[in-house]
């Protein structure tokens, strides 16, 4: 039987375009976009292609759009590149404490390197005030780093305002956005965010894994990322991955073209599913609701959550406990919140995707109340 899914926050399912696009480019578009035969010549037509897709989603020039292989390296990247350009004006960084590993686990590397970091604590709703971004400014900040949607709480955090400080204050520092969740889920330009870098990952989107994309503004002079063979403008050489970036700009045109109609779907089924947990568990905490329309974190106090998350697994459903990163480890997000440890032990993340029905809600609803009967609280 197959499983009932609720962890599109942890990955998705390829989508048979993607993986028909990815197959064409394994299969017949096969050559080397830098052969100056027609095979090759067809390959780099192609791939002009595809990063104009992309470019179209996001809504910005293809120039902008440098290809990745997923989120880590581009945020990565991203946080490297802004250091590198910045190193002459001052070494202090300012993020959140509820950024993705791939954001902080960089950041402390340069906190090794002698660079100051400032983590912004979010409130109980897990985001973070402008207020203390502003707070924390200074003349030798270089750096920006603030997520566009939490992946553990679905919180939308105030990256346009967040732009707008910098502009407002005569910032130089650049902003960066970990756009990994937000991407064909909630609308939105770099422009409109005012962001310098942005990160997005093709498997949270119906691509393929290993896939992805960074957008570096027009006029940012960027570094190289892997010297080489200078493919993708000279800043990531190897020959390019064609079939997963194949896969990539398929997914984008079909998530902006439906991006209205999932939005509206999952925003309701959320609400709906919130009531519906509310009703089968009585003891249920809504930790965040989620500003995004696909994710919502939810508590059984005084449940393990990973016991529940192992149990609902053996009666096929796929959530988790948080993100997905974390492999069984305590939340740094759940932390940051301050949220009490009875609440922090029993966090269950649900994020849902187009696919997802109000029958299959509804049996998951059913199945906390019964996880709540058949499962002996901790310490019990």
């Amino acid at each position: 039987m197959e499983p009932i899914y609720f962890d599109h926050a942890a990955t998705t399912r390829v989508l048979p375009e993607a993986a028909q696009a990815a197959l064409r480019a394994m299969t017949e578009d096969y050559g080397n976009p830098s052969s100056l035969y027609a095979l090759g010549t067809r390959a780099a037509k192609a791939l002009a292609d595809h990063r104009e897709a992309v470019a179209q989603a996001l809504g910005c020039q293809a120039g902008e759009v440098i290809f990745t292989s997923g989120g880590t390296e581009g945020d990565n990247w991203a946080i490297s590149l802004a250091a590198h350009l910045g190193r002459h004006r001052g070494k202090h960084i300012i993020t959140t404490a509820v950024e993705h590993a791939a954001v902080l686990e960089p950041c402390k590397a340069l906190e090794a390197q002698g660079y100051q970091v400032t983590y912004l604590t979010p409130g109980p709703d897990g985001r973070v005030k402008v207020s203390d971004l502003e707070a924390a400014l200074r003349p030798d900040t270089v750096l920006v780093s603030m997520m566009l949607v939490n992946n553990e709480t679905g919180a939308i955090q105030p990256v346009k305002e967040a732009g707008q400080v910098l502009k407002r204050c005569r910032s130089q520092a650049l902003l960066h956005t970990d756009a990994i969740q937000g991407f064909l889920k909630i609308p939105f330009t770099p422009k409109a965010l005012g962001v310098d870098l942005l990160t997005v990952s093709g498997h949270k989107i119906g691509a393929m894994k290993g896939s992805g994309a960074l957008y570096l503004r027009a006029g940012l002079r960027a570094v190289p990322l892997l010297r080489g063979g200078g493919q993708e403008k000279g800043l990531r050489s190897g020959t390019e991955p064609t079939p997963q970036i194949a896969a990539l700009a398929a997914a984008c045109t079909l998530g902006k073209a439906a991006l209205e109609d999932h939005q509206t779907y999952l925003t309701h089924l959320k609400t709906y599913a919130l009531a519906a947990f509310q009703k089968a568990v009585p003891g249920l905490v809504v930790v965040a609701a989620g500003d995004a329309p696909h994710i919502c974190a939810i508590s059984l106090p005084g449940y393990p959550s990973q016991v529940v998350v192992r149990w609902l697994s053996d009666q096929g459903f796929c959530l988790s406990a948080g993100s997905a990163c974390h492999r069984g480890q305590a939340s740094h997000v759940y932390a940051a919140m301050g949220l009490s440890k009875p609440v922090r032990d029993g966090m269950l993340r649900v994020s849902f995707g187009p696919e997802n029905t109000q029958e299959e809600v509804d049996r998951l609803a059913q199945a906390l109340g019964t996880a709540t009967q058949v499962l002996l609280p901790a310490g019990r």
